[in-house]
Parts: structure tokens; C-alpha cells; sequence
């Protein structure tokens, strides 16, 4: 398929198309996106297509998950350009609703997360998740896929919708997918935009710390607080970056861990100036 892909704007025309797809005997995947496409975003489409006949990309800037100071209003909108990188990838519908198709007048119900939403970013971004698991389960009862679509590098968030799904005894499958990186190390972001040249140059102390960790437990160290300090280290050598956190969790629970004992997830979040990134890495310890 090199065409761009059907243009859909509300429910009842999306559920025509579900319906469709699925008389087809079809099965329906979904890639939840906020727009402002890059290849991280393209390469979920792919391993959507590839696994489901019939896929959905949605393209919605959701206002629940943003804090009253964060970027909403300037976030990118893209979806001309956003179809465009979409052709060829296998996506048959973008869904582009407006905000009042999805969040109707007087709107009230909303997604409590619990406690797997609390630490990391929801320390520093309180009701993000909310509005996050809020989404995704309206976009699931939009869509009804048969499977869902996300990338690794927003981990925690990964880990919020699972155990969502699992909780509320929903039937879609979810897919975590690795996290792409620009050739030199950057995870892909939709925010990378905002970072002037010397500030992208600066941003790469996040992957090297990254890495870093992924080094010193190869090399035997297994003292997370040791290794969170050499993380910090390396990052307070960007002039312009300040640590919201640098943490060493149990990727299940992302309590934090004092050791490594098998595996941990390296996850942080980082402003580069006035651009906030965060990014990730799966630590094993191999005895």
C-alpha cells in the first residue's frame, strides 16, 4: 500500500471501518500517537502490519496527560506531513478525531492508575498517567483492536497500560517495542524538534549514561547506587542538563533496586535546557 491512508475523524466512521475490516476476517491493530511522526513511531507500524491485517493509527495531542506549565499548546501538529511519512508503512486508517469527539461536554470519568504510576514520572508530572491510561482506554473502546502498539522508550507508561489491560480484564494484546535511536544514540522523540543544534549535541549524554550503565554491570559492578552516581556524573558534564531523575527500578514494579541481581531497567528523565527527555535501558547481570 503506497497510498496515504484513509483519513477518519470520528467514532462512527472509524467503527465502520473496524466493522468492515473485520467482516474482511481481518484482525485490527492499534498505534496510539500523538502525531509529529518520526521512524520510532513509522517502525511501530510496521510490526503492526506485520502482525494484524487491518491497522489503525491514531493521531491525537491528548490534553489530560499534559500539566498546566508543560508544552500542549505548542506541541507539534503535523497530520498532513504525519500522513505523508505514513504511506507506504502499512497504515489503512488515521484516526484524527477532535478533542470534543473524545472528550464530550461535561466529561468526568477518568483512569486511576494506582501505584505503578506513582514514582519516576509520576513524581514530577503528578496526573500524567491519568490522563494517559484515560486515553488509551477510550482509544481501545473506539478501535476495539485485537493489539496495541507502543515503544519501550516511554517504559513506564508501557508498564501502566499493561497492567491496566490486565487489571480491567481487557482483549487486547499489547506490544512493547524495542526503542529507535538516531545512528548516534538518541532515542527518537517528538520533542527532539525543540533542541537547538548545540542542545541535540548535549541531549547525547543521556544514551552515553545509558550505556555507560550497561558497561559497568558487563564489567561485574552490581551497586545501583553506584552506578546511578557515575550516570550522574557523566550527565552533569552537558552544561544545560538538569537530572529530574536517574533511577535503577525492577522493571515489573519499577521500585527501585539496590542491586542488580538479574535484571533492572536504567530509566531517567533529563532537561536539556527547557526540553525534558527521558529514555531507558534493560541492565542484565549475567552470572
Amino acid at each position: 500500500m503506497n497510498g496515504l491512508p484513509k483519513l477518519v475523524t470520528s467514532v462512527v466512521e472509524l467503527r465502520k471501518e473496524v466493522a468492515a475490516a473485520r467482516a474482511r476476517g481481518q484482525r485490527v491493530g492499534l498505534v496510539p500517537t500523538m502525531g509529529a511522526l518520526h521512524e520510532g513511531h513509522l517502525s511501530l507500524v510496521r510490526t503492526a502490519k506485520a502482525e494484524c491485517g487491518f491497522t489503525v493509527v491514531s493521531v491525537f495531542v491528548n490534553p489530560t496527560q499534559f500539566g498546566p506549565n508543560e508544552d500542549f499548546a505548542k506541541y507539534p501538529r503535523t497530520l498532513d506531513a504525519d500522513r505523508g511519512l505514513l504511506a507506504g508503512c502499512g497504515a489503512d486508517v488515521v484516526f484524527a478525531p477532535a478533542s470534543t469527539e473524545v472528550y464530550r461536554a461535561g466529561h468526568s470519568t477518568m483512569v486511576e492508575p494506582g501505584e505503578i504510576a506513582e514514582p519516576l514520572e509520576g513524581q514530577f508530572r503528578p496526573r500524567h498517567f491519568r490522563g494517559v491510561a484515560t486515553i488509551v482506554l477510550k482509544l481501545f473502546n473506539m478501535v476495539q483492536p485485537d493489539a496495541a502498539f507502543f515503544g519501550q522508550k516511554d517504559y513506564q507508561q508501557s508498564v501502566v497500560i499493561r497492567r491496566m489491560v490486565a487489571d480491567l480484564n481487557m482483549p487486547t494484546t499489547i506490544h512493547v517495542c524495542p526503542t529507535v535511536r538516531e545512528a548516534d544514540g538518541l532515542a527518537m522523540s517528538s520533542r527532539n524538534r525543540y533542541l537547538s543544534p548545540d542542545a541535540r549535541q548535549q541531549a547525547l549524554v543521556l544514551s552515553k549514561s545509558l550505556q555507560l550503565a550497561g558497561r559497568l554491570v558487563a564489567d561485574g559492578e552490581r551497586d545501583a547506587a553506584v552506578i546511578a552516581a557515575k550516570m550522574k556524573d557523566l550527565i552533569g558534564t552537558a552544561p544545560d542538563a538538569q537530572i529530574d531523575y536517574v533511577a535503577l527500578v525492577d522493571p515489573e514494579t519499577l521500585q527501585p533496586v539496590a542491586t542488580i541481581a538479574d535484571r533492572a531497567m536504567a530509566i531517567l528523565a533529563v532537561k536539556i535546557g527547557s526540553t525534558r527527555l527521558i529514555d531507558n535501558w534493560l541492565l542484565e547481570a549475567r552470572l
